[in-house]
This record gives C-alpha cells, sequence and structure tokens, in this order.
C-alpha cells in the first residue's frame, strides 16, 4: 500500500513539473479588443448598411402608410359607413401583416449576413494568431477574457493586431 502511494506522489509530481513547464508556452490574445480595433471592421458595417438601405427605407415608408391607415381608422372610425369601416380594416389587417413578415425577413437577413461577416473577420485574427503564436514558438494561445492573470510578457495582441492590419 505504501508502495502504491509513493507511486501516485511521484506521479503526481513529475506531473505537475510537466506542466510548468508547459505554462512557458503559453500566450494570452484579447480578441474583442483586436476585433474593435479593426479597421475592416467600420468598412464592413457600412457595406452592409449600404446592402439593407433599400430594404430599410421601403419598410419605413410601409410603416408609415400603416400608421396613417390606422390613426384614420381611429380617428374616423365611428362616423364612417359600414362598408368603409371593415375595408380599412381589412386593409390595415392586410398591411399589418405583410410589413410584419418583410420585417421579420428583413431582421433575420440582417442579422445572418452580419453573423457572416464577423465570422470572416473573426477568421483573420484567428489565422493571425496563429500565425503569431507560430512565429514565437506558443504552444497555447488562450483569450484574455478566459483568464484571471497573464503576465504582460505573454500577450501577444499588439502582435496580433498588426498581423491583421
Amino acid at each position: 500500500m505504501k508502495k502504491w502511494l509513493y507511486a501516485a506522489g511521484l506521479g503526481l509530481v513529475m506531473a505537475s513539473s510537466a506542466s510548468v513547464q508547459a505554462a512557458d508556452k503559453i500566450a494570452v490574445v484579447n480578441v474583442q479588443s483586436i476585433f474593435q480595433q479593426m479597421p475592416a471592421r467600420d468598412a464592413v458595417a457600412k457595406q452592409l448598411e449600404n446592402e439593407f438601405k433599400g430594404r430599410a427605407t421601403q419598410l419605413q415608408t410601409q410603416e408609415r402608410d400603416l400608421q396613417t391607415k390606422m390613426q384614420k381608422l381611429q380617428r374616423d372610425g365611428s362616423t364612417m359607413k359600414a362598408s368603409d369601416r371593415s375595408k380599412l380594416e381589412k386593409e390595415v389587417m392586410a398591411q399589418r401583416e405583410d410589413f410584419s413578415t418583410k420585417a421579420q425577413a428583413f431582421e433575420q437577413d440582417n442579422r445572418r449576413r452580419q453573423a457572416e461577416e464577423r465570422n470572416k473577420i473573426l477568421s483573420r485574427i484567428q489565422d493571425a494568431v496563429k500565425a503569431v503564436a507560430s512565429k514565437q514558438g506558443y504552444d497555447v494561445v488562450i483569450d484574455a477574457n478566459a483568464v484571471a492573470y497573464a503576465n504582460s510578457d505573454k500577450d501577444i495582441t499588439a502582435d496580433v493586431l498588426k498581423q491583421v492590419k
């Protein structure tokens, strides 16, 4: 039994010394900071804005028209002929449903495109992290937001930012 405990203790000491040696090859990088500082991020935002500008304008126009009809129905509904009021109510309901469908499709398309572009930028950052880590001899690179403390000489954020610019 004592031999077994001795062997287990020796194994733990060896494992901990191996992990200490491996710790020398770990770096941290602040991906969020790099993402925020990338000039491509602003260009992509403008591109997406231009891409969706027409649909957004069309939706705004449709929304104003719908609000005008709803206000007219609310304001004049009690004095309108029943047939006119019924016709306007049907128009408002149909237009509201059409607007809702188009608005949901717009939001989904917008979110999907934003995610695509964000993933492209993050892929560029990841490639830069791999290149810098390989060049500097790091085995593991951890996001700085996942670490409680890291020595500043292990932070490769500035090098990665230079690489992606």
